[in-house]
């Protein structure tokens, strides 16, 4: 039987909010376990709460407002809506203020290296280590070969490869970075354009014999291109920065019982 784990009321200005109300919200916090979902739905309805209880205090009343997909806003949200307008104040990220940003982060803003794969997949399980074995032994066969005889390698694909690439060769096409998994992709970037990797790369799906095709070194994009990403950024994180200090200033006017709510702690942007 699984254990229930006891639970503090949540309240807010002595207010509880009902554990239904709570299981309900967690529905729509997808989390790695149940407790993790309730925590994070009881601090978005105590936040809610100190919000309307603001809205209250400020004479907010609601107004036609809609979603960022044009839905229109049920009434409190829509009062939140209204508030968080007028009380939230971010400014507009200025070209300077992109531009600093970019100059520092000048490693964030290249294009990636693309290399055009060919390769052939021996199949084999990394858990049955008979078969990895007969397929590192299939792929040092191959790559033999195709070091005698360069032009056989889309042959030897059709012929023997089990990805379905072989019916192009073994061509996969231009990869960069993130596209393949990790021993593939850092076997491929270390090879010279048209090399062939001198020795069987094991993944989780098999053996793969490699060699690259054309590359396309990465470059600095220029500040221009990513002008309005990262101002998009700055105003994002300003806004998340501002939310937590006003949430920290209701907080404070407000008694909040059972549940964490998030605190301004430093810049989010540097």
């Amino acid at each position: 039987m699984d254990e229930v784990l006891e639970r503090r009321p949540v309240r807010v200005a002595g207010v509880e909010i009902p554990e239904a109300t709570i299981a309900a919200e967690a529905q729509n916090h997808p989390a790695p376990d149940a407790e993790t979902a309730w925590r994070e739905a009881a601090e978005a309805l105590a936040i809610r709460q100190l919000l309307l209880i603001e809205a209250d205090r400020l004479g907010i009343a609601a107004t036609d407002r809609s979603d960022a997909q044009g839905r229109a806003l049920a009434e409190d949200d829509a009062r939140i809506d209204a508030l968080l307008e007028q009380e939230v104040a971010v400014p507009v990220a200025t070209e300077a203020e992109a531009r600093r940003f970019y100059d520092r982060h000048r490693d964030r803003f290249t294009s990636d290296t693309l290399v055009e794969a060919e390769h052939i997949l021996f199949s084999a399980s990394p858990d049955d280590s008979f078969a990895y074995s007969l397929a590192v032994g299939d792929a040092r066969m191959a790559i033999r070969k195709i070091q005698a005889e360069p032009g056989c390698f889309g042959e030897l694909a059709r012929s023997r490869s089990a990805c379905p690439s072989k019916e192009h060769g073994g061509n996969l096409g231009q990869i960069g970075k993130g596209q393949t998994v990790a021993e593939f992709e850092a076997a491929l970037l270390a090879l010279g354009e048209g090399e062939l990797c001198a020795e069987p790369v094991r993944t989780r799906f098999g053996v793969h014999v490699i060699r690259a095709g054309r590359r396309v070194e990465g470059r600095q994009l220029p500040f221009e291109a990513v002008e309005g990403s990262i101002r998009a950024y700055l105003e994002e994180a300003s806004y998340r920065k501002a939310m937590a200090q006003y949430l920290s200033i209701l907080a404070s006017q407000v008694p909040v019982e059972g549940v964490a709510l998030p605190i301004a702690d430093g810049p989010l942007v540097q």
